[in-house]
């Protein structure tokens, strides 16, 4: 930019009107008003001042000056940028109620809710939230500094994290929440004791010191049964699982308003349209992280079924939900057993089972890809037929129960879902970038709005996860369920 006038000395006047047109050349930006002629008053709060207590400045000085100006120009642009959002942020927050919650959302992180188009919420008299989280143990996140090294201690510390959690938790309004990797379970059986929820843990055996915990909403559900699994027991190392068998509370309801669910009040005309009795399953687990061992995957996946479809039929075919961190991606074996119900095992290698694939920051941090194999028969020994199968000899693995992906069942957009219609990723460290996260349930059930992820540019643009924003390296998944008995009028299912 030429501010020169054929002069070799300017006074500071004609200073003050160079950085007025460089402010002005620079920002191209006519709302950029407030820091045109920075020098003009000492009030200015954008003032940029390039005096020394000279009145006069040579061509050099000014040329360094008008460097200066151009740097601080851009950061107050910013800094504008950020204010009108801001200021937009109030304007918004004077609009009536319905108007502050979508507010509220987007300050979620563009997280939002899509809605199946096969079926009306309104028709479904009881609905309920399930969200599944892994929340990434304090300990986990210390004994593992390599994953996080790009990350701010302060964005790591357990107390800040915990608060994230807790925040986002409460826009989702969950009525039953699945969480894996909890190490501190007593803070948050207060925290979450405060609004309402009750809670159980399960730690895991051997020297880990986190575990699973399952929270439900006590004007919303009754625990009937508790079952926990220690995998340890079944020589499937030191992984747990739980098992929660709840009852529907009929004398409250949950009903939409203004895209915010609320409890009311059911009456006695209402209570007709509610069975009683109306029962759920909920399985919460964390599955061996260990790539290899798919042996040992599918074993823990099989023993959580069985007793799942055992629960199931001890309280009158009650539907089932099970949630958690698989370790495993949506192009993997094993998420094709839990879809398909059976596996051939001698068509699979079991060190591939789970599809995971480790990506180093700064490669192609791309979504995890199926390696393709040739269609021969892998040899398994006698142990690892019998972790994956229970059977010495048996090669052909089952499970019981008719699942569904709830992800799947509802149509999202292709920015954040893959083919299957499975998130892109719900987790992201410095080497994993996908999905290992799901929500599976049986036919008895009918997804009406999952919590979309985030897009992977938007992800990207962190240097991975925790982040200001998130409190864990995992993202949240949620989904609103009805019962299908309702669409259909029948109320056998009881």
């Amino acid at each position: 930019m030429n501010i020169s006038s054929g002069s070799s000395y300017y006074n500071e006047s004609s200073v003050n009107n160079a950085a007025s047109v460089i402010v002005q050349e620079y920002s191209n930006n006519p709302s950029f008003g407030s820091i045109i002629n920075p020098l003009q008053t000492s009030q200015n709060p954008h003032r940029m001042n390039i005096s020394s207590g000279c009145s006069y400045y040579n061509e050099s000085s000014v040329t360094a000056a008008a460097s200066v100006i151009v740097q601080e120009s851009s950061k107050r642009q910013k800094t504008w940028s950020c204010s009108m959002e801001q200021e937009s942020l109030k304007i918004q927050t004077k609009e009536p109620s319905s108007q502050k919650r979508r507010v509220r959302s987007s300050e979620g992180g563009y997280r939002k809710w899509s809605h199946t188009k096969s079926h009306s919420p309104s028709g479904f008299p009881d609905k309920f939230v399930l969200v599944s989280y892994n929340i990434l143990g304090d300990a986990n996140a210390s004994n593992h500094g390599d994953l996080y090294c790009h990350i701010s201690p302060d964005i790591m510390d357990w107390s800040s994290r915990k608060r994230l959690i807790c925040q986002e938790l409460d826009m989702w309004k969950p009525d039953l929440m699945c969480f894996q990797e909890v190490d501190h379970f007593d803070e948050l059986d207060q925290e979450f004791g405060k609004i309402g929820y009750s809670g159980i843990f399960k730690g895991r055996t051997g020297e880990a010191k986190d575990g699973c915990a399952i929270f439900w909403k006590n004007h919303r559900f009754r625990l009937l049964q508790e079952e926990s699994i220690e995998f340890k027991e079944f020589d499937l190392r030191h992984n747990v699982a739980q098992l929660c068998v709840f009852e529907l509370n009929q004398n409250r309801m949950n009903v939409q308003r203004d895209n915010r669910t609320e409890p009311v009040e059911v009456d006695s005309l209402q209570e007709d349209m509610h069975p009683k009795g109306r029962r759920v399953v909920i399985g919460n687990i964390h599955v061996l992280f260990n790539p290899k061992r798919g042996d040992i995957k599918l074993g823990q996946v099989r023993v959580l079924l069985q007793e799942a479809h055992a629960l199931s039929e001890k309280w009158g075919k009650a539907d089932v939900v099970i949630a958690g961190d698989f370790n495993s991606t949506p192009q993997s074996t094993l998420y094709k057993f839990l879809v398909s119900s059976e596996l051939d095992l001698l068509e699979h290698d079991r060190r591939h089972i789970s599809g995971q694939i480790e990506s180093v920051q700064g490669s192609d941090m791309g979504i995890p890809k199926m390696t393709r194999y040739k269609r021969n028969r892998f040899r398994w020994d006698d142990d690892e037929l019998k972790n994956a199968t229970g059977s010495l000899k048996c090669t052909r693995l089952q499970h019981p129960l008719k699942l569904f992906s709830a992800y799947a069942c509802v149509q999202g957009s292709s920015t954040i879902r893959d083919v299957s219609g499975e998130p892109l990723a719900t987790s992201y460290h410095s080497k994993f970038l996908g999905t290992v996260d799901y929500i599976w349930h049986s036919e008895g059930l009918i997804p009406l709005r999952v919590l979309d992820t985030l897009p992977l540019d938007v992800l990207r643009q962190t240097t991975g996860l925790p982040s200001e924003k998130w409190g864990s390296d995992h993202l949240s998944l949620a989904c609103e369920f009805a019962f299908a008995a309702d669409q259909m009028g029948d109320d056998s299912k009881r």
